[in-house]
């Protein structure tokens, strides 16, 4: 049996039941509202299911699907885990397990911008792949910081389908957009509401607060080259290790739209004399 649960519904493009800049530095990198959203989700989920028909099973929470970068959910799932062991353990039942979906491709493609028919030829061509025996006898829980036109929720049920997965599933969304009136790139205007360019990261990402994600190195690489490389001298080696680790990580040295940007990273991280030359030495 698969639930679906979403603590916020979406019914109009001036209410959300959140805050959109909120929303905007979590899928940037905020993990102080990872924490608030995470948490928020949890209380809700405990509130209207948990306290009212308890799952006896082990429960497994298994974050968005990535490659080798988390996205922004996996920071939420983090702060939902913790927040649901202390009820868990409070109340006598087992503290969650975790797990992952594996995916196997990725674009940079903005998929916030599509349609729902433009999603689904976009993430259809992926693959997603989970551990079936270690799920063997115990109940799922699917995260998600939003949902829009059900094209992940579909490559979900699809693996649930292939792998013959006879779980119960809940699928859990920070929230979900209910009007399908509103056309789906009402995400994209969440996601960028605090984020105008790439001078708003500066503000999240050296706060004590950062948490990496698949949208922020992404949208770094992808950026203007003249304002990247501005961008750049502002930021510590620390970061910019951390931001050239994750690219290669997720194979984006292959993708010719980040070339330019990952090449001077490389060249900065790599080249001595070109770290001095760039720090005005």
């Amino acid at each position: 049996m698969t639930t679906t649960y979403s603590l916020h519904k979406i019914s109009s493009v001036d209410h959300f039941g959140f805050s959109p800049n909120d929303y905007s530095r979590f899928k940037y990198g905020d993990d102080a509202i990872a924490r608030m959203f995470g948490h928020q989700l949890a209380e809700g989920f405990i509130r209207n299911h948990l306290s009212v028909t308890p799952v006896a099973q082990q429960m497994v929470v298994v974050s968005s699907p990535y490659s080798f970068i988390p996205t922004a959910t996996f920071a939420m799932k983090n702060h939902f885990v913790y927040r649901l062991n202390r009820w868990l353990a409070e109340n006598g039942f087992p503290v969650v397990q975790e797990t992952k979906v594996h995916r196997t491709i990725t674009y940079k493609e903005d998929y916030g911008e599509l349609n729902a028919e433009e999603r689904m030829r976009l993430i259809g061509n992926d693959s997603f792949h989970i551990d079936k025996h270690f799920l063997e006898g115990k109940t799922i829980l699917f995260l998600d910081d939003i949902k829009i036109t059900g094209s992940h929720e579909r490559m979900i049920t699809k693996m649930v389908e292939d792998y013959g997965l006879l779980n119960d599933v809940f699928m859990l969304y920070y929230g979900e957009l209910v009007n399908h009136n509103i056309h789906p790139n009402i995400e994209n205007f969440l996601n960028y509401h605090c984020v105008k360019s790439i001078f708003d990261l500066e503000p999240i990402i050296q706060s004590d607060n950062f948490y990496i994600n698949t949208r922020i190195v992404k949208y770094i690489l992808n950026y203007d080259f003249e304002a990247f490389c501005i961008f750049f001298q502002n930021q510590t080696t620390s970061f910019i290790e951390l931001l050239y680790n994750m690219a290669l990580g997720n194979g984006y040295h292959n993708i010719e739209a980040y070339a330019q940007n990952l090449k001077f990273i490389s060249n900065y991280l790599n080249t001595p004399k070109f770290k001095h030359i760039q720090h005005g030495n």
